[in-house]
Formats: structure tokens, sequence, C-alpha cells
């Protein structure tokens, strides 16, 4: 790759380039050695359903990833349930935002800036995990990455007459983005001042401000009933731990990081530049979404992947910035400068690129436990949860579990409308294992189970211990399947 490529030739390459790069890099490895972890198993037990079934379920829970639910139940009736079926959409999502990182920073600091910013991004330890991810999260930032290269070809537009009509459409597209990625995870509109703070850098004239706020007020609006609605479902986070000082070291580092790569770029108010872009994209999201969890504790990395791509930017622009300087020193290696240095980051990154594609990244995978439970039960044995919501593996593998009793279950996750079913009450439980010679528990594994207080799972607790022996037990993949027998 040189310099000297034709200027008709670098425009597809640009982007050509880090996409197909990124597809690569979530094809390698993308079935986890056939696992799938219980956020992912959310997802695939959802997709099956009927799409009037996923809309009565939202009415209960998980309405803030309604719409990808829906777009996951028409891939899974077009293609099948798989884990390519399940995690081809996030790699395709991850290479379309690093096309559009690599857009952006050719447009702001040249050709190797946004080769470099587009090759960056799917090396980042954080977007490598949610490449090959079952959740929409990587469809959030191909968002968010089009709404910003959006953002920068308005305010790139030449003024003059009919330039707000000419405009018009790109203004249309961007609010209609901003909307769909809140629909898909509302906290996506901190990306709103993100942008803002991108005007505000390159003080951007009352025309762009009055424009920007009316279409971007109009995508909020869009999503203010799914926000409103959400919100009553708000005990589905409430796992979430409160805000603390070393949960903020992550974000401190990569602010850093992002700001030294910033000063390369020799950032100036009033100039558009990958400074001016990058910077706000990886930053505000971060430091809004501390903000929002000290009302309530939200903050997890996924919730705002899509800053990363701010990174990649300001990445970029410090590569194009070595480039320029290397060139007048050293002319015939600076076209191999930036490939030289992604080569070098792909093998100082080996270990976390084996570890995120292997099993022992997530904290568990429904389906080896599924296969230990088919080797072990018999036609005729009772079936435990605890807690309840490790029935997910009977969703996702309910052929490992033909001829066991889910003697728990008072109605099934469909027909309740919920994620994990609805169990009977603590007396009838207990009444239900006191009829059954054998039983198989589906629990966490000890290095990652949590104390459960329902008083459902207290009573199988209890009956297992006074009735029952435990006979064989297995840990697999952060799940354990013990066998119980009646004495």
């Amino acid at each position: 790759m040189h310099c000297h490529i034709p200027a008709a030739r670098r425009g597809p390459l640009i982007w050509l380039i880090p996409s197909l790069w990124t597809l690569g890099l979530g094809l390698w490895g993308l079935s986890r050695q056939d696992s799938v972890w219980r956020d992912e198993a959310a997802t695939w037990q959802v997709a099956g359903r009927s799409a009037g079934e996923i809309v009565a379920m939202l009415g209960n829970v998980d309405a803030v990833h309604g719409l990808y639910y829906l777009l996951m139940h028409g891939l899974f009736e077009l293609f099948g349930a798989s884990t390519t079926t399940l995690r081809l959409p996030s790699v395709l999502a991850v290479a379309a935002a690093a096309a559009c990182v690599a857009l952006i920073g050719r447009r702001l600091a040249g050709f190797w800036a946004g080769l470099g910013g587009g090759l960056a991004l799917g090396l980042l330890p954080a977007v490598q995990f949610y490449l090959q991810e079952g959740r929409p999260y990587a469809l959030v930032a191909a968002g968010a990455g089009l709404s910003t290269l959006l953002l920068v070809s308005l305010l790139s537009a030449p003024a003059g007459p009919g330039a707000g009509r000419r405009a018009r459409p790109r203004w249309t597209a961007y609010a209609v983005t901003v909307l769909v990625c809140a629909l898909l995870n509302w906290l996506s509109l901190l990306v709103l001042p993100a942008h803002a703070a991108t005007l505000w850098w390159v003080r951007a004239g009352r025309g762009v401000w009055l424009r920007w706020a009316a279409y971007g007020a109009c995508a909020a609006a869009g999503a203010l009933p799914l926000v409103l609605f959400s919100r009553s479902q708000s005990d589905q986070v409430s796992w979430i731990p409160p805000l603390t000082w070393h949960m903020m070291i992550g974000p401190a580092i990569l602010l850093t990081l992002g700001g030294v790569c910033a000063l390369a770029d020799r950032p100036r108010a009033g100039r558009l530049s990958a400074a001016a872009v990058g910077l706000p994209l990886l930053a505000v999201p971060q430091l809004g979404l501390m903000g929002i969890s000290l009302v309530q504790p939200l903050f997890l990395d996924r919730y705002v992947l899509f800053s990363m791509l701010g990174l990649a930017l300001l990445i970029g622009a410090g590569l194009g910035a070595a480039v320029r300087a290397v060139r007048p020193v050293f002319p015939g290696a600076a076209d191999a400068l930036v490939p030289g240095v992604v080569g070098i980051a792909v093998l100082a990154l080996l270990p976390v690129e084996l570890d995120k594609r292997a099993p022992a990244s997530r904290v568990d995978d429904v389906l080896a436990v599924a296969g230990e439970v088919a080797r072990l039960g018999r036609p005729g044995d009772a079936v435990l949860f605890v807690p309840a919501a490790r029935r997910d593996t009977a969703l996702v593998s309910p052929g490992a579990f033909t001829g066991l009793s889910d003697v728990a279950l008072e109605r099934g996750p469909v027909a309740s409308a919920t994620l994990k079913g609805e169990e009977a009450d603590p007396a009838r439980i207990r009444e239900a294992l006191l009829g059954q010679r054998r039983v198989l528990l589906v629990t966490d594994a000890a290095k990652v189970a949590k104390p459960s207080g329902a008083a459902r799972d207290a009573a199988k607790a209890a009956v297992l211990k006074e009735r029952f022996t435990a006979v064989e037990d297995r840990e697999v993949r952060g799940r354990r399947v013990t066998v119980y027998e009646r004495r």
C-alpha cells in the first residue's frame, strides 16, 4: 500500500480495506467453540418466538431491546438459529462502523489517518468483545458512525444559495439514524451531546445549530415513549453496582490515550478536525453515563461502546501525523508506517484476541451445560433451575431436556410473556419434588454463583437437602449440574 495510489482508486480503498479487515477479525473464531452465554441466550430464545409473542413479552420485560429482538426474529426465520446468525449482524455492523471511521478520518486528517483509524477500531479490546456478540451494541456503534459521518459531511459542505435545501436529505438521514440507534438502546442518545460539543468546538453558525437542534429533537422525541416505558422495567438493571472510583480507571486511561492522540492532530478552536469530532465522541458518552450513574447505577462499557469510534478516529489521526512527520526524513518508510504499526498491534494484542474468542471470555455457556444434562438425565427425571433465569439452557437447547420434567414451572416463558417463565409457589414446588426419585439441578458454577434470596429457590434447596443425596456433580464453563437421588 503506497501513498502513490491514484486518487480514483484511493476512494474505495479507504473504506473497503478497513471493512474487510474488520470482517476478517469478526469471522475468526465466530462460533467461540460452539458456546453461547446467558446474554446471547436471551436473544436466541426470544428470536425464536413469533413477532406477536415478542411484542407481548416486551410489555413485561426487555422493552429496551424490542427492535433488536424483532430484527433477530426475522433473521432466525430466514437463516435458522445458529451462532452464525446470532453474531454475524454484529460483525457486519462493526465492519460498517470501521468504514465510517475511515471515511471521517480521511476527510478530516488525510488518507493514512482514515485508514489507520478504520483498521484500529476492530483491534480495540472492548470492540473485539462485542464484535462477536449476539446483542445490539455493535449495531448501535454502526449507527453512531453513520450519524457522525453525516454530521461531518454537513459541517464540511460549502455554504451558499440553496445549501440548506441540499442539506435537508442528510439532516433527515441524521435524525433517522439517531432514532434507530435510540430504539436499539436509548443510551445511544448520548451521541447528541457529543455532536453538540463538536459544533461548539468548530464554532458552527446559527443556522447549523438550529438545524441540528431541530432534527436531534425529533429523534429524541421519537425515542421518548420507549425511554419512559422502559423506566417501568428498571428493576432489570438493579444488579448493576453503584459507580466507584476503580470503575473509572478504564475510562480515564481511554480518555488519556485519546487526549494524547488528539494533540498530534494539533487541535484548534474553530477548525473541523479529527480531534474536534473524535474527542467529544470518546469523552462525552463516557462522562455522560457516569453522570447518569450517580442517579441510577448504569455504568457498563457496552452501553457506550460507540464511544470507541472516537478513540479509533483519534488513533488514526495520531498515525496520520506520524506519517507526515516521518515522510521528510524517511520517504520510503512513511507508507509502511501504518501497516507496520497495525501488524505490531495485532501481535501485541494476540493474547487478547485469543481470549475474546474463547468460551472462558464469558461468564458461562448455556450450550455446554445442556450437553451435560443430556448425558446425565434419564427419562422421567425432574429438573430444577436456580435461579429461574438458568432455565435459558432448556430454552436454547430443548432437545437436551427431552423426557425431563420441569417440576417448578407453572407457566412457560411464552405463555407468561416473560424471559424465564413463572414458577409455582414454594409449597407447590416442595410437594412436586417430594414425588420425584431423581432430580437434576442446573445452577451457576461455584466461582460465579451469587446467593439467591427468592423463597422458591430456598424451598428447592431445603427439599434437596432434607430428602435427597447428591450422587453426581459436574461444572462446565460457568454452569453446574448436580444429580440428586431420593434417600
